[in-house]
């Protein structure tokens, strides 16, 4: 279970502290109603993403019957299949989950109208399809216009999220919309070669991913850790480097179509010339460096002599097998992180290099790459690469992937490469849902690490070019419109060096749907407390319709607590696992195990955003707030002592320090509430401890890799709201 060495200490933005807001949220164990008050008015429909163009006039049509489905031209199979998902959803956000025959007939109950008018458009499933589309729901039923096929699935995603229900039961809200996606390019990544994931596991991602409104898959397919896909032309890379977990080529096109009838991409990666164990145990005689170590400490750091001119056949070979498995036009080869000791320590490639007039790592790898880049352009696709690519001259055609800092936006931009986006947007840095919301795919200047975290790295011996490659400052200027049209979007990658199949949802899942309002909606959507209230909205519709992150969660504190689940999740509500990759510190230095509390607890758990919101509204002055805030605090307050007899094993006794934590800093924050804010040393003690935690999880740079990690690998989320009712 090794990670990668720059990820691990590099990826990510530096917000101290994450914005922690939500006005509703479903309940959660332990949580208790808000305060009582005056009836407020209905909240408009949770919408992800926020449509271009909404208005809401007021008014709903009853939903008992659910919809009947007309088309003012004949269907294809793919829309007619695209409407009976949608039907489906319908009736679960609706609740008519009874089967047809077993309904009650009842003439009142009658279906309403949805009338689809889909134009026809050759570009779709490509980065120039038309995905606009218009909804009117009004007394005469719904109206859905595309000028695509595309369209009519995000324009069913929005009507799915138009449900609601009142004291008459299942409704839907009329509203008029009309709405386009701000970037054509809008992502996830999912690597499956760190850890294996089941086909069923993706396609509820896919199903997830139709719902809002994202239209690529980037699967991570091969890596230090794994080749995941079956190779008729090179048998081997299955037989010697997958370790019996890989897919095989039914199901890979299985899955490209299921994919593309909800309007998604798949575009796969195989890395090349690094993160090559995998590939090199099959054909060792092609490493950099020889022997080949089948289980070094590092994984990922194996890499291809690309001198040789046997690489590139075998390059030429995988490709061409694996590109006609994946239709898409767009070719993911990697790239990144190729260690230069892995070539420069080799006396044959440092003599090549030298014959040959290459004087950097850098350069042999551009040299590479545009061998790579022909190669694929000669089997008919684009080639994409990591930010790596392009820190030497490469074909313009190559697609930058930009994740170790927002500026090579900028200076890929500047070289007319367009360019994904995905830095600032990792899901593995376990950061909550608002970070990740305020960064911008145009914004040259949104992530990396401060100079002071650079001095501090270089001072612990850091290499000076990966520091180089992350630092964020001096910020580049504003792009110019010319750079943002080589922009084509973003994606939000997960690795999966501490996610197992079980995980997945859950660590996808809902901070992703954040995410994807940044690539959709207007760049002035912004508002990260109304992101919050929709998204606690959009995550129930997520499990109501498929995805099992909640009930996984459950299932994995029951295994720890058979019987006793509540103290369990009780402590998990209030408690976030270690950022930016210090997890993955704290699992490394207990035995690699992913079984513990801090695989159950959220990086944005909705009790404590709720918690947090409470707060700011008392010390603004609504003391309306006070019995919701002195409910939840007895909660955390006296789970210690429900906690405490179930933890005893591993998995859970790892955390009684931080339930004790938690049972403190709830006791003071009922003090202050009372109005006594004093901390005795004690207590203050306990608060520093969890400041610090917090503090130093956040910091990037990977400077605190030395540092004492809290037990279980647990921060105590809600320690600063508290903190703030302390305050004078």
């Amino acid at each position: 279970m090794m990670f990668s060495t720059a990820r691990a200490a590099l990826a990510g933005s530096s917000l101290l502290a994450a914005t922690m807001a939500l006005s509703a949220c479903a309940t959660q164990p332990g949580e208790l109603p808000a305060a009582a008050g005056p009836v407020a008015p209905a909240p408009a429909p949770a919408l992800m993403p926020l449509p271009s163009s909404v208005a809401f006039p007021g008014g709903a049509l009853p939903l008992p019957g659910g919809f009947v489905v007309s088309w003012s031209r004949p269907p294809s199979a793919m829309l007619r299949a695209a409407a009976g998902r949608f039907l489906g959803r319908a009736d679960a956000l609706a609740g008519r989950v009874m089967p047809v025959a077993d309904r009650p007939a009842d003439p009142a109950s009658a279906p309403v109208p949805l009338r689809i008018e889909a134009g026809q458009d050759a570009g779709w499933l490509t980065t120039r399809a038309k995905e606009d589309y218009r909804l009117e729901v009004g007394p005469g039923g719904v109206t859905l216009t595309a000028d695509g096929p595309d369209g009519v699935v995000h324009g069913l995603a929005t009507l799915a999220q138009l449900i609601g229900r009142d004291e008459n039961g299942p409704k839907i809200d009329f509203a008029t919309i009309a709405d386009h996606p701000r970037f054509a390019w809008r992502g996830i990544m999912i690597d499956t070669s760190r850890h294996f994931v089941s086909v069923e596991t993706i396609k509820r991602q896919i199903d997830a991913m139709e719902m809002l409104k994202l239209n690529v898959l980037h699967l991570h397919l091969s890596d230090g850790t794994g080749f995941r896909v079956e190779s008729r032309v090179l048998p081997e890379l299955t037989a010697k480097g997958s370790h019996g977990q890989y897919y095989t080529q039914r199901q890979i096109r299985d899955l490209v179509a299921y994919a593309a009838d909800r309007g998604i991409r798949v575009v796969p990666e195989f890395d090349v010339p690094g993160h090559a164990l995998a590939l090199l145990l099959a054909h060792p005689e092609l490493a950099a460096q020889s022997p080949v170590d089948p289980e070094p400490k590092n994984k990922n750091t194996a890499a291809l002599d690309p001198t040789l001119p046997a690489t590139l056949r075998l390059v030429r070979r995988l490709y061409g097998e694996m590109g006609r498995l994946f239709p898409d036009a767009y070719f993911h080869s990697g790239g990144d992180e190729v260690d230069p000791g892995e070539w420069m320590k080799n006396p044959k490639i440092a003599a090549w290099m030298k014959d040959h007039g290459y004087a950097t790592p850098q350069a042999l790898q551009a040299a590479f790459t545009a061998q790579v880049q022909k190669i694929l352009a000669g089997q008919g696709k684009i080639m994409v690469g990591w930010d790596e690519v392009s820190e030497a001259a490469i074909p313009s055609d190559v697609v930058v992937d930009v994740w170790r800092s927002s500026k090579f936006i900028a200076s890929a931009t500047e070289g007319r490469h367009p360019v994904i986006v995905s830095a600032g947007y990792y899901l593995d840095l376990l950061q909550p849902a608002g970070q990740h919301y305020l960064v911008d795919p145009y914004d040259p200047a949104a992530n990396g690490i401060t100079r002071a975290q650079a001095d501090r790295m270089l001072q612990k011996g850091a290499r000076p070019d990966l520091v180089a490659a992350f630092l964020k400052e001096p910020a580049p200027p504003p792009l110019t419109e010319q750079q943002k049209s080589y922009v084509l979007g973003g994606e939000a990658p997960l690795w999966a060096e501490l996610v197992t199949d079980e995980m997945l949802d859950a660590r996808i899942w809902p901070r992703a749907a954040a995410i994807a309002e940044r690539f959709w909606s207007p760049a002035a959507v912004r508002d990260v407390d109304d992101m919050y209230r929709r998204l606690a909205v959009v995550n129930s519709e997520l499990q109501i319709t498929g995805l099992q992150g909640e009930a996984n969660r459950w299932r994995m504190a029951a295994r720890l607590s058979p019987g006793t689940v509540d103290p369990v999740m009780v402590l998990a509500s209030a408690t976030v696992p270690l950022r930016n990759y210090n997890m993955n510190r704290y699992v490394g230095r207990h035995g690699h195990r992913l079984d513990e509390i801090g695989e159950v607890a959220s990086p944005d758990p909705a009790q404590a955003q709720r918690f947090s919101i409470l707060v700011a509204r008392y010390v603004a002055g609504d003391h309306s707030v006070a019995p919701a805030l002195r409910r939840q605090l007895a909660v955390w307050r006296d789970n210690d002592a429900a906690f405490a007899p179930v933890a005893h094993v591993r998995g859970l006794s790892e955390a009684l320090v931080t339930s004790s934590h938690l049972a403190v800093i709830a006791r003071a924050g009922l003090k202050a509430l009372d109005g006594r804010r004093i901390l005795s040393a004690p207590e203050k003690e306990i608060f520093d401890q969890e400041d610090a935690a917090i503090n130093g999880s956040a910091d990037v740079s990977g400077t605190s890799a030395g540092a004492t990690l809290p037990p279980a690998g647990l921060m105590i989320a809600v320690e600063p709201a508290v903190r703030r009712l302390l305050a004078p």
